[in-house]
């Protein structure tokens, strides 16, 4: 769910599409549903458990997931939650057995390489969203875009931004696994001290920025706003969401030209540059550490930048969530996700097809519901919050709901091509350069913007 780790990506990429060499060894799986279920499609409602009747010869479908079984229990309510409801669908599918094997997350890109070297590739493969550039390179990776555009899927129903994320070159490569997106956590008791009201949904930056002034005390070390500022890709998704609020983006719309330059693009660093000379503005040199989340605890920040994640790390602090601000009074609060996905390798027709008929299953409104309600995960699908059953969602995961109905405001992804962690590590850099007084926005990101144009026009 977090901004994910890109320098591997491109090299991963060469030996995916080399696709030659030694298999890699088999991970022991974590979990097997107790009875095989059917390729063909469900008669029955999905998630509704009711067999479903076939004469399909028996498949054996292994699915590479990233959560693991008990021990360690952090993790067990999600393995539970997934595992439960794949066996509803062996139960409802007699002819389909499925091996769901543990795969880490962080590592499933360079797993899945090496497996398809050894033609050992899984049907059903977790991966982050940053890895569809170097998947979609994958000679066996399953082009679902005819199969989306089924009435009953409802590809639709899926937030724009999770739909941008799965696509890569005008063709969907996976469905949304996992979804989130970033707001804006306060300390509501600094706020208070400091005279200020809370922030409203129709806030500014320049609202802000007054708050951020009026927490800040620099001689008791306190500061309004903590910002990543190591380059980091960490450092670039959450000013993405500024860049995007601003009406401005990272590449022109056909992926050749870098415009993170344009005076959308400046106003989008300045505010963070004002911040800085305000006094106001905690830099922060690792931003995947926990000293953020302990000076957040200990009252020594006013406001952070995270996602749904982060609130478990907020134990000591009376916190409330808000959405990104808007540049001005009515303006966009667009914000940034990082879905992850679900992709299907070829394993021949009727592997395809029972793992399509798999993913249906799990990304069904009905079972993202029980999902979202089990574990705290947004809900994937915008008719899940319209759900009288997903109500008291908020109340069983304090603050979540914010970021959930924060999911109307994810329209966009970053560019879903091989070059993108290059031009990251660019505007990353450009955006420190600023932040630590180097140079102003607009030079840093035109000394950017002309070495990603070099990178985007090289063969």
């Amino acid at each position: 769910m977090r901004p994910r780790r890109l320098g591997l990506l491109v090299a991963f990429s060469l030996v995916i599409a080399a696709c030659g060499g030694a298999a890699g060894t088999p991970t022991a799986p974590t979990g097997s549903t107790a009875a095989p279920a059917s390729a063909a499609p469900a008669s029955a409602a999905p998630g509704s458990g009711a067999p479903v009747e076939t004469t399909a010869a028996p498949v054996d479908l292994t699915m590479w997931m990233g959560y693991t079984a008990p021990p360690p229990e952090d993790q067990a309510y999600e393995y539970n939650s997934l595992k439960a409801i794949v066996d509803a669908f062996t139960t409802a599918h007699p002819n389909v057995h499925v091996t769901m094997e543990y795969v880490n997350s962080d590592l499933a890109l360079e797993k899945a390489t090496v497996a398809l070297q050894g033609d050992k590739q899984p049907d059903i493969s977790y991966q982050y969203g940053t890895n569809m550039p170097q998947v979609a390179q994958a000679p066996k990776i399953v082009d679902l875009t005819e199969r989306v555009k089924d009435p009953d899927f409802g590809w639709d129903d899926f937030f724009p931004g999770e739909r941008a994320v799965a696509t890569v070159d005008g063709k969907v490569l996976g469905v949304t696994a996992l979804v989130d997106n970033l707001a804006v956590v306060y300390n509501k008791d600094l706020f208070k001290a400091a005279g200020i009201a809370e922030p409203g949904p129709d806030w500014t930056w320049d609202d802000l920025r007054a708050a951020a002034k009026a927490v800040s005390k620099p001689a008791d070390k306190i500061f309004g706003l903590a910002f990543p500022a190591d380059a980091s890709e960490t450092m670039v998704w959450q000013n993405v969401a500024l860049l995007w609020a601003a009406g401005g983006d990272i590449l022109s719309p056909d992926n050749t030209k870098a415009i993170f330059n344009s005076p959308e693009g400046v106003r989008a660093v300045t505010v963070l540059q004002q911040l800085a000379q305000d006094g106001s503005l905690l830099l922060d040199f690792h931003p995947d550490s926990p000293a953020t989340a302990q000076l957040f605890n200990s009252g020594k920040i006013g406001m952070v930048i995270t996602g749904p994640w982060g609130l478990g790390d907020f134990t000591d602090v009376n916190y409330g969530v808000q959405f990104m601000p808007a540049f001005d009074k009515g303006g966009s609060h667009e914000t940034i996700a990082g879905p992850d996905n679900w992709v299907i390798f070829d394993n021949g027709p009727d592997r395809v097809n029972a793992s399509w008929e798999l993913l249906k299953w799990i990304t069904s409104k009905e079972n993202v519901l029980k999902d979202s309600m089990a574990t705290g995960h947004l809900p994937l699908r915008t008719s899940v919050q319209t759900m009288p059953e997903f109500a008291p969602f908020n109340e069983k995961f304090p603050g979540v709901g914010l970021f959930a109905d924060n999911l109307k405001n994810v329209l966009k992804a970053r560019p879903q091509i091989a070059a993108y962690p290059q031009i990251s590590t660019l505007y990353g850099q450009a955006i420190a350069n600023v932040l630590m007084g180097k140079a102003t926005p607009q030079e840093a990101l035109d000394a950017a913007a002309t070495q990603a144009d070099a990178i985007l026009a090289a063969p």
